[in-house]
């Protein structure tokens, strides 16, 4: 990874980080707020591959789970953004993504990670929700990532082709 790259990776996943808890709990619905972090390491995924966004879904995700305020178990965020990263990385990496494959990329991964995120809860009892609770939020974490997809995901694409365009499909 270079320095470059390293520099911009960490600035866009603590702008996301910020916005994610400072801001955006003022627009939360039914108490649930864009997962910022994780569509900025979906777009690193499609645009850099699941080694570059394994790294950063593992570094964007410790800083999620120790961020005020962090009412969790460290390390389930950081589980949860290390298999999107791979995942979302493993996405045909030969041709340029369309509108509608990140859509769906982002609707996927939103899907896992929220998914791993509350059931690694539910396994560690941290905190107690029913499954209907959890289906509730899951699916509001999907519309809201998703709602926010065209607004997040080119910028972020855009600087991670820009910092080495030959290795952007690849």
């Amino acid at each position: 990874m270079t320095l470059l790259r390293t520099l911009s990776a960490s600035v866009l996943v603590g702008l996301a980080l910020v916005l994610q808890v400072s801001l955006f709990p003022h627009f939360a619905w039914q108490g649930i707020v864009p997962n910022l972090c994780l569509l900025v390491v979906v777009g690193a995924a499609l645009t850099r591959g699941p080694q570059f966004a394994v790294v950063l879904g593992f570094l964007a995700g410790v800083a999620l789970d120790l961020a005020p305020p962090a009412d969790h178990v460290a390390g389930r965020w950081a589980l949860a953004l290390v298999v999107v990263g791979y995942l979302a990385g493993r996405v045909r990496q030969d041709v340029k993504p369309t509108a509608v494959a990140v859509v769906a990329t982002v609707a996927a991964s939103s899907f896992i990670g929220t998914s791993i995120f509350a059931i690694t809860g539910m396994v560690l009892q941290d905190p107690l929700l029913d499954v209907g609770e959890v289906l509730q939020v899951i699916l509001v974490a999907v519309l809201w990532d998703v709602l926010l997809t065209p607004f997040v995901l080119p910028p972020v694409m855009t600087m991670f082709n820009r910092l080495q365009p030959e290795r952007a499909t690849g």
